[in-house]
């Protein structure tokens, strides 16, 4: 069972801490039929997700067989069988569908089948595709916001999205220079990940900057827009106060990528002190402010 355990990995789980977002964002979270909605939505995503990196082991058990540590995975290392992964993979996306349709609204159920649409894909093609490989991986935190959005019936701003995708395209190319760092050379690199290959060191750092500095530019956005009727009122530009550990955890990000370490971006979260300290005093200033308990008064209007 462990080995199953294993398998589906749950450590990886936290990434679907993204559908949380808009039950926070909404201001539901005092709602207890929102957040009740917002835990199942959360465990549709922990079976979608499980059920893609099943599949994509599944594709890639040759290649990690070659890998440090992925050679040690349970289909890579033959624990668990080609068959047995299958039927894994079919009961997690039968339980999915069976929960969605028992308990979450009709428009959640396209997030979730978009979420394994486009995982299918990433598996088949579009991990193999520079550039697009790192934009699909934005899209499923993207689609995670969404459907978390969804499952509670409130709506989002265009900004946050936005600016949730360009956050998620920073992480993944920081994760890709943790890969090329830690592999090392040309010929090891395409036993591993072969669109590592056409990254190069300096067209990472030039991405990371870009992909950056947007994530940063949408967050001021997001913030100062009053065309957007959030039920946070000025409580939302009040955000803006907290643009100081925002710019400091994508900095410091930076920095430890290229200075080598990090593997990625659960590794600094678990290992860099200063920068989980800053991901904390984040969520806490942002509680605070959008609850009203950190008045700030409201930014003046323009003219």
């Amino acid at each position: 069972m462990l080995v199953y355990l294993r398998l589906l990995r749950p450590a990886e789980w936290v990434k679907n801490t993204f559908v949380f977002a808009p039950l926070a964002f909404g201001a539901r979270i005092l709602d207890p039929q929102a957040v009740r909605l917002s835990l199942i939505a959360f465990g549709s995503f922990c079976l979608a997700s499980s059920a893609g990196y099943v599949l994509n082991d599944i594709f890639d058990r040759h290649r990690d067989r070659l890998h440090p540590m992925k050679k040690n995975r349970p289909i890579a290392s033959g624990a668990v069988g080609l068959s047995e992964a299958g039927l894994v993979i079919t009961l997690l996306v039968v339980v999915n569908a069976a929960l969605c349709y028992a308990l979450l609204p009709r428009s959640f159920w396209w997030t979730v089948a978009a979420y394994l649409a486009l995982t299918l894909i990433y598996s088949l093609a579009l991990k193999y595709r520079m550039i697009l490989d790192v934009i699909v991986i934005a899209m499923l935190f993207v689609l995670r916001a969404l459907g978390g959005a969804y499952a509670i019936e409130v709506p989002v701003s265009p900004w946050l999205l936005v600016c949730t995708f360009m956050l998620c395209m920073f992480l993944g190319f920081g994760k890709r220079r943790c890969e090329i760092a830690m592999i090392g050379n040309t010929h090891a690199i395409r036993g591993h990940r072969p669109t590592l290959v056409r990254y190069t060191p300096d067209l990472l750092t030039h991405l990371l900057s870009t992909s950056g500095g947007i994530a940063i530019i949408t967050f001021v956005l997001y913030t100062l827009d009053r065309s957007w009727k959030s039920p946070f009122e000025t409580s939302k530009q009040n955000l803006i106060y907290t643009l100081p550990l925002v710019v400091y955890g994508i900095y410091r990000y930076a920095m430890l990528i290229e200075l080598g370490k990090a593997t990625g971006p659960t590794d600094l979260i678990i290992k860099d002190p200063p920068f989980l300290l800053a991901i904390l005093l984040w969520a806490i200033a942002a509680a605070l402010i959008l609850s009203g308990r950190l008045p700030l008064g409201g930014l003046p209007a323009a003219g």
